[in-house]
């Protein structure tokens, strides 16, 4: 399931833009920069930082490893993007101008499949609420197996049968 983009204030640009003028020292906003946020704003995927790079130049982009990391970093400071930690691979998703969402991953084919819950927002709220903590956000992974490998495992022991 791919979750529809939600209507946003300013573009993932000029909310960048805000983002490094308002630091203690004012950085300013490159055209390397502007070619990596326009190219992972144009699609919602996930992405880790090989596959970005391999894209990137796949799109004739000239975008330095070293602007990709420090970038991504920022875009994460800014609130565009979130990190999430799979293990030993960091993937990224667009936070900004998508709805609040969740991830299971396959650990046989590695798909990404996000959902929306509000029974678990639910739960989430009231959890927060008996502690009097004020979240900030949250990420939750389910791991296991989708249902395409799922069936294909069951394909396969019923051939072996």
């Amino acid at each position: 399931m791919s979750l529809p983009a939600i209507a946003v204030a300013q573009t993932p640009e000029n909310k960048f833009r805000e983002y490094l003028a308002s630091r203690p020292k004012p950085q300013r906003f490159t055209e390397q920069q502007r070619e990596l946020l326009e190219h992972v704003f144009a699609r919602h995927s996930h992405f880790d930082v090989e596959q970005l790079i391999e894209n990137l130049k796949f799109a004739g982009k000239h975008v330095s490893r070293a602007t990709v990391y420090r970038t991504l970093s920022k875009l994460v400071d800014a609130g565009l993007l979130r990190r999430i930690e799979l293990g030993s691979r960091t993937v990224f998703d667009h936070d900004y101008g998508y709805p609040a969402h969740d991830h299971m991953v396959c650990e046989e084919c590695g798909q990404m499949i996000e959902f929306q819950s509000g029974a678990l927002d639910a739960v989430i709220r009231e959890v927060v609420g008996q502690q009097q903590f004020r979240p900030n956000g949250h990420s939750l992974v389910i791991r296991g197996v989708c249902a395409e490998c799922n069936a294909a495992r069951a394909a396969k022991r019923r051939l072996v049968m």
